[in-house]
């Protein structure tokens, strides 16, 4: 009877959960930061355009299309967070506040398609009095900004020796790839990291400090914590880097 009774309660209990989880991939903008990475591999297979053999550049589209399709991001993305954030209502309760809002509205605004190629050559440099400037570095160390930023520039690079893999087989073999990978990841998240602070200051301009406390407060909690967490491996999920067009298809 105990048995039933805990199997009738998960029953109950997992639709809503399913739903909290929902509504923070809304609340918290997972959809609209998915439409901006697809406006920016869409400039990229612009650029590639003219520097590949028309059959290659075709099989990066369709590659693109394939490992990017907004339906299997979103169930990779989700089925990650579902397993790495057990009570998805913390920050979902943070995001739903006004400064919760404040801070996606933010985040929106600065990967917009128009503001990425504002500041193609580098962001403004920001000045910030010490108290702001120390904010800023407790918010560094408790985002995984510079993961999230290395994770979305090899996805839309790996596309193109994805691609060649496809058409040539053997070409690059698993291993090869994945060396390759990961030393790209370690350079990239240095670079990012060396501009991290000052790119904080940018996208989190309109906070105030008593906002940016706030927030702060928030990322550095054990809550906190859980959801950035889940939140990386949710965009790696998502992303797919290293793996091959082929075996997300399985």
């Amino acid at each position: 009877m105990r048995r039933l009774f805990l199997l009738l309660m998960m029953c109950c209990s997992l639709p809503a959960w399913a739903d909290h989880l929902d509504d923070l991939f809304t609340v918290a903008g997972w959809p609209e930061q998915r439409a901006h990475f697809t406006d920016a591999l869409n400039a990229a297979q612009e650029r590639y355009r003219n520097n590949l053999p028309p059959a290659v550049y075709q099989a990066l589209v369709n590659n693109s299309s394939q490992r990017f399709a907004a339906q299997a991001m979103d169930q990779r993305a989700k089925g990650q967070m579902r397993e790495k954030l057990p009570n998805p209502d913390p920050a979902l309760a943070f995001f739903q506040t006004e400064l919760g809002r404040k801070i996606v509205a933010a985040e929106l605004l600065a990967t917009r398609r128009d503001q990425l190629a504002k500041h193609a050559q580098g962001l403004p440099r920001v000045e910030a009095s010490a108290t702001r400037q120390l904010l800023i570095n407790h918010l560094s160390n408790a985002l995984p900004a510079s993961e999230a930023g290395a994770e979305v520039t090899l996805a839309i690079a790996g596309v193109a020796a994805d691609s060649l893999s496809a058409m040539i087989p053997g070409l690059l073999g698993s291993t090869q790839v994945q060396g390759a990978l990961n030393g790209q990841r370690q350079r990239l998240m240095e670079q990012i990291a060396g501009e991290l602070d000052n790119t904080l200051l940018y996208v989190y301009r309109d906070l105030s400090d008593p906002e940016l406390e706030e927030f702060v407060t928030f990322a550095e909690s054990p809550d906190g914590k859980t959801y950035y967490l889940a939140a990386l491996a949710a965009i790696r999920a998502g992303l797919a880097v290293g793996q091959s067009t082929s075996s997300l298809a399985q």
